[in-house]
């Protein structure tokens, strides 16, 4: 009677009996890389922030996020569309001019909470919005707050400052950037999405809050916000 069965004799070709060491060769590698790969992800989360349950984005302005987290039960009412920052955001050093033409960057203002605007003469809702704001700089703007609209008309230098004129609106100071370019450079980290839009900047640079379109931001809703967010 034969036996189907294999021979468990060791008569395997020479082909056959060196294919097993190789492959419980590599197995130790193959895992010491998957190792490797595995401490290379935890470094990672570890340096953005994540491994402490922290958001990423840039450190140095975690404090604006947990100002975020504080004032945002005040931001109901008129301010209820501020959306409050989650993740930490400096905001890039945006450039524009003042009203006698010197050239002026955001950093110009540190040391002061800053609510950024941008706005237009043919934005019918900034026309709008204008006087809230010019009301909001007349009760809060100071050493501590400043409210920083600068318009983006393209066309016409002198339209925006005869329509501020003939509206009495007296405590703005006049900014502008005739390119654009403060538009363009919101817009490539999500903070320009139309016109009007704000964004609510602590004493370091960092975003506390963003809103597309306008507000009545001379309301009591809006000035106990921003009373909270400048230490005021």
């Amino acid at each position: 009677m034969t036996n189907d069965k294999p021979d468990p004799s060791p008569d395997q070709s020479p082909d056959q009996s060196l294919a097993r060491p190789a492959a419980s060769r590599r197995t130790p590698l193959l895992i010491g890389a998957v190792v490797a790969i595995a401490a290379l992800g935890m470094v990672g989360l570890y340096g953005s922030g994540l491994w402490h349950g922290r958001p990423a984005g840039d450190q140095a302005c975690l404090p604006a996020v947990d100002l975020a987290k504080k004032i945002a039960p005040l931001a109901h009412g008129e301010v209820a569309a501020l959306t409050m920052a989650a993740t930490p955001l400096k905001l890039p050093d945006l450039a524009f001019e003042d009203a006698n033409g010197a050239h002026k960057k955001l950093s110009d203002f540190r040391g002061r909470t800053v609510l950024l605007n941008l706005w237009a003469t043919w934005c019918v809702p900034c026309r709008k919005e204008m006087p809230a704001l010019d009301g909001l700089q007349a009760k809060l703007g100071g050493p501590d707050f400043q409210v920083v609209a600068v318009n983006i008309d393209t066309r016409d230098p002198d339209k925006p400052k005869a329509f501020l004129a003939d509206a009495k609106l007296t405590k703005l100071d006049y900014f502008s950037d005739a390119k654009a370019k403060v538009f363009q450079d919101l817009k490539s980290i999500g903070r320009a999405l139309g016109m009007p839009t704000s964004v609510l900047i602590d004493s370091a640079g960092c975003e506390i809050a963003t809103i597309a379109g306008p507000a009545e931001w001379d309301s009591d809703d809006a000035v106990k916000l921003i009373t909270a967010a400048s230490g005021l």
